[in-house]
């Protein structure tokens, strides 16, 4: 059974973070059983571990649901990764998180990035912002993330169900190759092109 953890950082409820995590969480599936793989997916949603992340930015001890996470993240084969866009960059809980995570806890795991945002332009919070935090934490990403604004979600002839279905089999496929963590001496930011054959 292959195994992906959605996290998402969303705060409202309804989240389109959380939408957009869970719609990237069925196509990932579905693109792994193309693939001839079961897979299952664990949802994180930061929001209900807000106070948890603070406590343990205080005292570095986390809580039980915490521990949970962590060790959801430890054991997936896979992570798709989704905040939304607050002040040009990802959420502050979303940040919390991952910088909560044992060090080399994402080394060489199959990342998947997405965000939401009000507009287009909110769009490159992804390369500036996403893509450096997770290079830094020496993960393999994915090669088509996902942004979905506002308008997305009511745009008829399905544009970004498509980006989603497209996404998640560049994914899929990542994850199949079972990615191993790599030393810091070989490790380089563009290992997933060797994945896709590029």
């Amino acid at each position: 059974m292959t195994s992906i953890v959605v996290i998402t950082a969303g705060t409202s409820i309804p989240s389109s973070s959380r939408l957009l995590g869970e719609r990237l969480g069925e196509a990932g599936v579905a693109a792994l059983a193309a693939s001839g793989s079961l897979g299952e997916v664990t949802h994180i949603e930061l929001r209900t571990l807000a106070t948890d992340l603070a406590h343990h930015l205080a005292t570095r001890v986390p809580s039980a649901r915490l521990r949970e996470a962590f060790d959801a993240v430890c054991g997936a084969d896979g992570v798709i990764a989704v905040t939304p866009v607050f002040n040009g960059s990802y959420s502050g809980l979303f940040k919390l998180f991952f910088d909560a995570l044992d060090e080399g806890v994402m080394k060489g795991r199959p990342v998947l990035l997405a965000a939401t945002g009000g507009s287009a332009r909110h769009s490159l919070v992804i390369d500036h912002a996403m893509l450096p935090l997770f290079f830094y934490l020496k993960a393999v990403v994915a090669p088509n993330p996902v942004f979905a604004a506002t308008k997305d979600w009511g745009t008829e002839g399905g544009k970004l169900e498509r980006r989603i279905t497209k996404a998640a089999q560049e994914f899929a496929r990542i994850v199949l190759a079972g990615t191993p963590a790599k030393s810091d001496d070989d490790f380089e930011v563009t290992d997933f092109r060797e994945l896709l054959g590029g």
